[in-house]
C-alpha cells in the first residue's frame, strides 16, 4: 500500500514539474535582455515591432515634443483590453483635436499570438500607433512590472512618468483624458 501511495505521488510530482517546464519555456522569451542590459529611464531602448513587421525601438517612437505620451499595454486575449482600446478608439479623435497629446498602444503578446496581433490590428483600425513588445522588456522598466492588463502610463512632455492606472472600467478614459490634459500645460 505504502509503495502505491508513493508511486502516485511521484508521478503526480513529475507531472506537476513537466508541466511547469513546459509553461515556462511558453511564457519567457528568450531574445528579452536582462534587465541590467536595459536602458532603464525614458524613453529606454526596447525593440518593437511596427504593424508591417518591421522592427524600430522606443527611442524612436517615445517622442513627447514636450506633449503628454500615453502608453496603452494590451494583450489580444484580453477582453478590459479590448473595451479599453474600443473607448479610446472612439474618443480619441476629439481629444486630439482639443489637447496636444500622442498616444500608443502596445501589445504585450507572446510570440505565439503574433498573428492575431497583426490581424486584432487590422480589424481595429485604431487611429493611433500601435506596435509589439516582441521581446517583453516593458515589464524591466515600468513599475509593477506590467502585472495585470490593461495598463496605462502617462509620461509628461519631458518624459517623466505622472500617471499609471491598472485594469479597466467604463469611464476610466475619461479619467485619462483629464489626467492628459492636466499634463498638457
Amino acid at each position: 500500500m505504502y509503495s502505491k501511495i508513493k508511486n502516485s505521488l511521484f508521478v503526480c510530482l513529475l507531472f506537476l514539474a513537466t508541466n511547469a517546464v513546459a509553461q515556462q519555456s511558453i511564457y519567457t522569451v528568450s531574445t528579452a535582455r536582462n534587465k541590467q542590459d536595459i536602458k532603464q529611464e525614458f524613453p529606454f531602448d526596447i525593440k518593437l515591432k511596427t504593424m508591417d513587421k518591421k522592427e524600430t525601438s522606443t527611442d524612436k517612437v517615445f517622442k513627447t515634443n514636450g506633449k503628454p505620451l500615453v502608453v496603452v499595454f494590451w494583450l489580444t486575449t484580453c477582453f478590459p483590453c479590448r473595451m479599453e482600446l474600443d473607448a479610446l478608439k472612439a474618443k480619441y479623435p476629439v481629444w486630439k483635436k482639443e489637447t496636444p497629446f500622442e498616444l500608443v498602444a502596445l501589445s504585450y503578446d507572446f510570440p505565439h499570438n503574433e498573428e492575431n496581433i497583426y490581424k486584432r490590428v487590422q480589424e481595429e483600425q485604431w487611429p493611433f500607433a500601435t506596435y509589439w513588445d516582441f521581446n517583453k522588456e516593458f515589464g524591466s522598466v515600468l513599475p509593477g512590472e506590467l502585472n495585470g492588463l490593461p495598463q496605462v502610463f502617462v509620461f509628461d512632455g519631458q518624459g517623466k512618468l505622472v500617471y499609471q492606472k491598472r485594469k479597466y472600467m467604463p469611464g476610466d478614459e475619461d479619467i485619462l483624458y483629464a489626467k492628459v490634459k492636466e499634463f498638457s500645460k
